[in-house]
């Protein structure tokens, strides 16, 4: 699977023509010590509703990764996902929430809080997911969902892991969009985590 991913990012001139503002590969890529192979292209982030257009605009995937958007904003992000690992499998919760921590979410890993796998999380966002090369498991609360080439998801704030079981690299699109959960369900959530 390529290791670049080239982005084309569009504006307006003085005149208030478009343009191209850059084209090249995609300036922020991560990577995961614990997930040897895995690689996340950050290609574009918002941080407001409606997205402020102005005729340039300065790179938005700088600094820090984080795995869910800012309040009232979107991430765009595509990610090869290595085949799952045992080393993956054997984390502990405090493993798993410190890798968690380490991607600007420590509080989204529910393993140890009802996770039935390590990666298991919850984020406040609504995720457009895309399978765009190769086959990944989606683990839910209840069961779990095959995907393959050309599958989409629509996520919306489930407790969830991708596991990707096919023993191939895969290659995933998300959009992951800023999002607030209902007060019941949010309630609910909090009987879960204390068990009850």
């Amino acid at each position: 699977m390529a290791t670049q991913i080239r982005r084309v990012v569009t504006g307006h001139d003085r005149n208030g023509k478009a343009v191209v503002l850059s084209d090249g590969p995609v300036p922020t890529v991560h990577s995961n010590p614990i997930r040897p192979g895995q690689l996340s292209f950050e290609v574009w982030k918002t941080g407001a509703s409606p997205i402020p257009l102005a005729a340039d605009e300065s790179e938005p995937t700088a600094g820090p990764r984080s795995l869910q958007p800012p309040p009232a904003g979107t991430v765009f992000r595509i990610s090869v996902v290595p085949p799952e690992s045992e080393e993956t499998r054997k984390l502990t919760p405090e493993q798993a929430n410190e890798l968690f921590r380490k991607s600007g979410a420590g509080e989204a890993s529910t393993f140890g809080r009802g996770g039935r796998h390590p990666m298991m999380h919850r984020t406040e966002t609504v995720d457009y997911a895309v399978v765009l090369d190769g086959e990944i498991t989606l683990l839910l609360d209840e069961g779990d969902v095959v995907l393959k080439t050309g599958d989409v998801v629509i996520q919306r704030g489930t407790n969830h892991a991708w596991s990707n079981r096919s023993g191939k690299p895969v290659k995933m699109l998300y959009v992951l969009m800023d999002a607030r959960f209902d007060p019941g369900l949010a309630a609910q959530f909090k009987q879960l985590a204390r068990g009850k």
